[in-house]
């Protein structure tokens, strides 16, 4: 069978090609919603380091997205199943290390091909079912989401167990899923949100409270914290959580940053913080992510204010528009409507 790849082979160029697929024990899906990244983005506009864009491209952009079935040979699903897509491939089993920080691991749009497909091939353990009449739209972001969720998990286990007032830096899409699902896994903890946009504030409506971040009260202190800015944002992020916390409180680091960044170890050693990063996810956050979408309802109800712009994607000609409709998109995630 014959499909089409649709990669990007320069900053701001796609092109057409085509590859084999074989009918072997791999499902076959069909695209329906695909989620575009920042980090598609960095693909796109050329702002990654010209050396990492010389070796990746051209590739096939987009780890986040959902699909139909259309074939599976293993019987795990059926035709028509709406399944969202793991973009994480383990190679390796590891007792210890998580198929999401393993050398060996591939990862969709980054090692390996996106999902910018007619059909993508892929393995039934590289799926889950989504639930019945789910939002779509959010479902196609399942990914980003199970990244938090990823987060919250690990901190669960690494952080004590004093946990009345936890702190999250950044108000975009990250911060904005990461606190909604620290509401939702700690309910009895306070869960105040920082940011630089009061407009983007007002929609973290389900938090304790939220902060200017040029606006914080000197005597405000906090348990633990979670650093969802990244770029040129994390070294003030970064500084202010360490300024805000009580001793031996943890610090997740999510934000993604292309620089090195300065961190103040005085005051770390000083009050003997624990700080741990966070990256990607693997199939078991994305089953307890969907688990925790069908236990909570209202989660997918929050979810849909960060739903950005919906582009119908009919033809080549529309990939470039998506793009770059996402680019003058200042909050949410732009959904592609895959009709390819």
């Amino acid at each position: 069978m014959i499909n089409t790849v649709y990669r990007l082979s320069a900053p701001k160029r796609f092109e057409i090609d085509f590859e084999d697929i074989s009918f072997n024990d791999n499902c076959i899906v069909r695209p329906t919603h695909l989620s575009i990244c920042n980090a598609d983005q960095r693909y796109y506009q050329g702002t990654r380091d010209a050396k990492v864009l010389k070796q990746k491209l051209p590739m096939a952009l987009i780890h986040e997205g959902i699909g139909e079935v259309v074939f599976d040979k293993s019987g795990t699903f059926s035709a028509g199943d709406k399944v969202v897509m793991i973009p994480n491939i383990p190679t390796k089993d590891d007792e210890i290390i998580a198929e999401n920080y393993r050398e060996t691991s591939k990862f969709c749009a980054s090692s390996e091909d996106g999902f910018m497909k007619e059909f993508v091939e892929i393995s039934p353990d590289r799926l889950v079912k989504l639930p019945d009449n789910i939002n779509l739209n959010v479902a196609a972001f399942t990914e980003i989401v199970s990244v938090s969720v990823h987060a919250i998990s690990r901190f669960d286990k690494i952080a004590h167990e004093r946990r009345e007032k936890i702190g999250v830096w950044g108000d975009g899409n990250l911060g904005f899923i990461t606190s909604l699902f620290l509401k939702k896994m700690f309910p009895q903890t306070k869960v105040y949100v920082f940011g630089i946009s009061m407009e983007k504030l007002s929609d973290f409506s389900f938090v304790d409270e939220t902060y200017m971040t040029t606006e914080i009260p000197d005597d405000l202190k906090i348990d633990h914290a979670f650093e969802c800015v990244g770029a040129t944002g994390s070294p003030v992020a970064i500084e202010q959580i360490i300024k805000h916390i009580n001793p031996e409180g943890t610090i997740a680091i999510m934000g993604v940053s292309e620089y090195p960044v300065p961190i103040n170890t005085r005051m770390i050693l000083e009050k003997g913080l624990r700080m741990f990063g966070t990256s990607r996810s693997g199939k078991e956050d994305f089953e307890k992510t969907i688990e925790m979408f069908e236990k909570h309802p209202e989660i997918v109800s929050y979810l849909t204010h960060i739903v950005g712009k919906v582009v119908e994607i009919n033809g080549y000609a529309d990939f470039s528009n998506a793009f770059e409709t996402d680019t003058r998109t200042a909050f949410g995630k732009t959904i592609m409507h895959w009709n390819l």
